[in-house]
């Protein structure tokens, strides 16, 4: 997403010693990492629940699908059956 590389973390380090001091730092960066973790297990839940709303409505499409498919058939058999019903009937079709 972002490229950082060692030297601008460098630079932010040396600027946030400067502008925070060496006192307050420790714990900044202990509450910048902890607001880290949380903002990434954030987004972690967030995609899991998209991924999951995604496989719902694939599921419901392939329900659906099945059961076009399903109805399909029974009209194929109840067609098949008709006739060969007629043809032992001696019925024309």
């Amino acid at each position: 997403m972002f490229d950082v590389g060692f030297s601008e973390i460098l630079v932010i380090l040396v600027v946030a010693l400067v502008v925070i001091g060496p006192e307050k730092l420790p714990k900044v960066a202990r509450t910048l990492g902890l607001l880290t973790g949380r903002l990434q297990r954030y987004a972690a839940n967030i995609k899991a629940d998209v991924e999951r709303e995604l496989r719902n409505e694939e599921v419901l499409r392939l329900e659906r699908e099945a059961k076009n498919a399903i109805a399909q058939v029974e009209s194929s058999v109840k067609d098949a059956v008709h006739e060969q019903g007629n043809e032992i009937h001696g019925k024309p079709p």
